[in-house]
């Protein structure tokens, strides 16, 4: 198992990504402030927050299976050499789980306040949808025809 041959350059690795982490996680909150007080989300673009859930749910399911699955992990290092560094790291995990539920929370407000005509356009629709079923199709294959190995399927989610 690979390991950091340095561990200045592991500290320095963690403060950045942990800095990262919370520059990145601040940046939600002003617009789920500002629906709150307006109790109205009209002037957001309902396309940005339903292509958002999608780009950052997979990067949850990638950053996830990587760190905490050791089948992944094996793959991985088979893969890519057993002398490598799982390349996600804790803030990375963390930091993909709040954007999903910061983004998951402002869809909700989506809902409940006032949007006046405002609506998810139809193409939008089709490009989530696509990349939904594209990503879940490796799935099938695996289930229904063991092709794929874990590693491949994951590595998809990394977009």
């Amino acid at each position: 198992m690979a390991s950091w041959n340095s561990v200045p350059l592991e500290v320095l690795s963690n403060v950045f990504g942990w800095t990262a982490f919370c520059a990145w996680s601040v940046s939600f909150y002003p617009q789920i402030i500002l629906n709150f007080r307006r109790k109205s989300v009209v002037g957001l673009n309902f396309d940005f927050v339903v292509l958002n859930l999608t780009k950052h749910s997979s990067y949850l399911i990638y950053n996830a299976s990587l760190f905490f699955s050791s089948i992944v992990q094996r793959q991985y290092r088979q893969k890519y050499g057993f002398d490598q560094l799982i390349p996600v790291a804790a803030n990375d995990v963390a930091f993909s789980a709040h954007a999903v539920l910061m983004t998951a929370f402002t869809l909700f407000q989506i809902v409940i306040y006032d949007r006046g005509n405002q609506k998810v356009s139809k193409t939008c629709i089709a490009i989530a949808s696509a990349a939904w079923i594209a990503a879940a199709s490796p799935v099938l294959s695996k289930i229904l025809f063991f092709v794929h190995s874990w590693i491949s399927f994951f590595s998809l989610w990394k977009w």
